[in-house]
């Protein structure tokens, strides 16, 4: 057998111990682990974990302050978008709300 072939063979036969010596100290290791969280009443935040992110669509943003106020109905409108029909076409500065 050549030197490589031997080599190769010892690194599968050190690589199964390996895996092997992995095993048996998992079970100690998670059971340690968990034992830490309990007593300490740790989260998966305390630790570094991050939630992961929701899907979908984002949350709605918060409804921006009214900035006009239509003086018959009292209807208002924050000045985005679509002007409605009370205050289309009209000179705005009649219709906008005091502070």
């Amino acid at each position: 057998m050549s030197q490589y072939a031997e080599l190769k063979a010892q690194i599968e036969k050190l690589q199964a111990q390996a895996d092997e010596a992995r095993r048996a100290e998992l079970a100690n290791v998670i059971a340690e682990i968990r034992q830490k969280i309990t007593e300490f009443g740790l989260s998966a935040s305390d630790l570094g974990f991050a939630e992961s992110r929701r899907r979908g669509r984002p949350p709605k943003k918060a409804p921006l302050p009214a900035k006009y106020q239509d003086p018959k109905t009292g209807t208002t409108w924050s000045g985005r978008g679509k002007p409605p029909r009370w205050i289309a076409g009209k000179n705005r500065d009649r219709f906008l709300i005091e502070k």
